[in-house]
């Protein structure tokens, strides 16, 4: 049986508390919110803390603002809150992806703020320590090698959150708590393209709130691909959030792909199907454009050659979906 290493356990009541902690210790400690990804990374000395701060008992972070005609999520709702609280409907990517992850009982466990901060996953790292040991370790713990990419300087572990491609598409910010105050930044911000430092949060901040803006007349989705139906991590995802005016033509667009990077991909290729009618043709062009971005590396699922090929069915299925068009044939 795989056992956790000692740790010291904090139950902190408020945020000024977890803070204090978290600048007390110096890097030394970890936010746990459901644990799903934390305690099984533990348990296979993926990641070591000393120190555990729970957030389970802190006051309003499970809470559901309004916030003029948008809404603030605190950073403990479960991935089950999102995907089934009514109130959140207007943003539906947010709901689809939180609904895809894992199963029932994670999904009541698990919380948003630590699905956006989940640790970047790979082939040769998500291993016990034993198979790990074996090859020599790698770059991302206790080794000096990327076996995916072995001439790299960087790691290449890839982001496999569902809810940042969402929350990005959907032009969320975030506000990250700590002794000296609160900053909010946008979503997009919040992630590096390394598969090690893949977080621009500090070691003595914590992720409080999601902020999402005003959804009228916004439409959105989020599609992944997986091996089984359920429990798997995505091997990769499109979250798409299309504006259209009354006469179909779109005023505004985001599409953000999952899964093929060590941070969330923010397509430009969507700044191009502005002012132009929502169209299956136009749908297929950009879908081609966006699957550039998708580049395949030995991290994770699936052959790389058919990955990229799905990336642009994805695309261009969930754009069609915002469109209101038909799904595209198989």
């Amino acid at each position: 049986m795989m056992r956790c290493p000692p740790f010291e356990y904090h139950a902190p009541r408020t945020v000024a508390e977890v803070t204090a902690i978290l600048a007390a210790e110096g890097g030394r400690a970890q936010p746990l919110g459901g644990g799903t990804d934390l305690v099984p990374n533990m348990k296979r000395r993926h990641q070591n803390p000393p120190v555990l701060v729970a957030l389970r008992r802190v006051e309003g972070l499970r809470d559901v603002r309004p916030d003029g005609a948008g809404v603030r999520l605190g950073a403990a709702l479960t991935l089950a809150d999102l995907a089934t609280d009514p109130r959140l409907r207007p943003w539906r990517a947010l709901g689809a992806a939180a609904g895809s992850v894992a199963t029932p009982h994670i999904r009541n466990a698990g919380t948003l703020g630590g699905n956006l901060c989940l640790d970047t996953r790979c082939n040769y790292y998500n291993q016990n320590e034993e198979w790990r040991k074996a090859i020599g370790f790698c770059m991302k713990k206790e080794g000096d090698v990327c076996w995916v990419a072995p001439g790299s300087p960087r790691c290449w572990a890839v982001s496999s959150t569902d809810t940042a491609p969402a929350l990005i598409a959907l032009g969320a910010r975030v506000v990250l708590a700590s002794r000296a105050g609160d900053r909010e930044i946008p979503l997009e911000a919040l992630y590096h393209d390394d598969g090690i430092a893949y977080l621009g949060k500090r070691p003595d901040e914590l992720l409080t709130e999601v902020c999402l803006g005003d959804a009228t007349g916004w439409r959105s989705t989020y599609w992944k691909l997986r091996r089984r139906g359920s429990i798997d991590f995505p091997v990769l995802s499109v979250a798409c959030a299309l504006q259209l005016d009354p006469g179909g033509t779109i005023t505004s667009a985001r599409i953000v792909l999952g899964a093929v990077g060590s941070r969330p991909v923010v397509c430009a290729a969507a700044d191009g199907l502005v002012g132009k009618p929502a169209t299956a043709e136009l749908a297929e062009a950009c879908a081609v454009e966006v699957s550039q971005l998708a580049k395949p590396l030995d991290n994770t699922d699936f052959a790389l050659g058919w990955r990229k090929k799905v990336a642009r069915r994805y695309v261009a299925g969930a754009l069609r979906e915002v469109m209101g068009l038909r799904p595209s044939p198989s």
